[in-house]
């Protein structure tokens, strides 16, 4: 053996090509796919979506009851970005001649209630009546991440299918006690799209029952019996809200604490002072589960809108209310203006600062950011 048997040999062009055919590594040329994706298609979709509808066009769309269109324009209205004010302002003086045609309902109990099985219930049996229902729910958002579910729509599947029912979740935000900030003018615009029954679903936590009360006709709050809810209701300020009171659920093993419960109610609501829209709040009982009172509390309803309309507490208190949110909308404009002033905002972050060092107090702070 010599020592060039040692050497490493180098391989030839043909040598390396035999090897890589003899390989069990080899790769082999897949087949090639037929061109399944229609490009054009997809072009166009992505140019439509990118293309903005303009006010006139959301509003002529909302008008002719166009879902798409109304959904946009909510988010706009919804929209805290400054560049969506003016259009905003653009769809709401469009819509709002068309406006004021509807009932406005609204809806609150404690979580657990069932006020989403209630309102599909509901829902279900205005829209077999051949009204256009609009459902306004607001759903709580996180205090620490913002987020919020917005699940009505998958809790309520059989209104969801309704040719006549729109459902649309907004997030509560940072709104008084979970309203979402723009319902108001959600109204406006579902109003204009020809629904005739809006539903407005609050979270039942916390303020909420005051701000809705202020933006509705017609005040149902739903109850439960059995579950120390009871006392809770008897609370000065709930009941004086309330147009009428539901205890839900009451079925099977729960029937007689419903009963009772309703018993209990109506001597609460004897002992306050008769309402100026000369209408006596009534006690009913209800099973949105299995579907029992529903038509009942719609004839109610009714009741209420006939007897308000004649004597003129219909017109007087939307009068009331528009007042109301004349004064609620300046203090929005006036906190929005203060809180985006680049010289408060630098002024805010040093006394927050301060405060953290104890340095100064929250009140001390205040003063001294309104007197800049």
């Amino acid at each position: 053996m010599v020592l060039s048997d040692f050497e490493p040999k180098t391989l030839n062009k043909q040598d390396v090509v035999a090897k890589e055919k003899t390989s069990a590594l080899e790769e082999k040329d897949g087949v090639i796919q037929p061109p399944t994706i229609n490009t054009s298609y997809i072009e166009k979709m992505r140019s439509r979506r990118q293309k903005q509808p303009s006010a006139e066009d959301l509003i002529a769309g909302i008008l002719k009851g166009d879902m798409t269109a109304l959904s946009r324009a909510i988010t706009i209205i919804e929209s805290k970005n400054p560049l969506h004010f003016d259009k905003a302002h653009t769809i709401i003086t469009g819509c709002l001649p068309h406006a004021n045609k509807s009932v406005r309902i609204g809806i609150t109990g404690v979580p657990g209630v069932g006020k989403s099985t209630f309102i599909e219930a509901f829902g279900t049996h205005l829209t077999s009546l051949r009204k256009k229902v609009a459902v306004l729910a607001v759903d709580p958002s996180s205090s620490l991440t913002k987020g919020s579910i917005l699940g009505d729509k998958t809790r309520m599947e059989a209104l969801v299918k309704e040719k006549n029912a729109f459902i649309r979740p907004s997030a509560s935000g940072d709104s008084l006690g979970g309203v979402a900030r723009k319902t108001r003018e959600s109204i406006i615009l579902c109003e204009a799209a020809g629904f005739d029954s809006i539903i407005i679903e609050t979270v039942g936590v916390g303020q909420s029952e005051t701000a809705v009360h202020s933006m509705v006709d017609f005040f149902l709050l739903l109850k439960l019996a059995g579950a120390g809810d009871e006392l809770q209701g008897i609370k000065r300020g709930i009941i004086e809200m309330a147009d009428l009171i539901a205890i839900n659920k009451a079925d099977g093993d729960n029937l007689k604490s419903a009963k009772i419960a309703k018993v209990e109610f109506n001597r609460a609501l004897h002992l306050y002072p008769k309402k100026t829209s000369e209408w006596q709040p009534k006690v009913m009982l209800c099973s949105a589960l299995n579907n029992e009172g529903i038509e009942a509390i719609w004839e109610q309803i009714q009741t209420y809108v006939g007897i308000t309309s004649k004597n003129t507490y219909f017109d007087k208190k939307r009068q009331e209310q528009n007042k109301f949110w004349l004064i609620q909308t300046i203090e929005d404009h006036l906190k929005s203006h203060f809180f985006n002033n680049k010289e408060i905002k630098i002024a805010l972050e040093e006394q927050l600062k301060l405060i953290e060092e104890n340095k100064t107090t929250p009140f001390a702070a205040a003063d001294y950011l309104l007197g800049l």
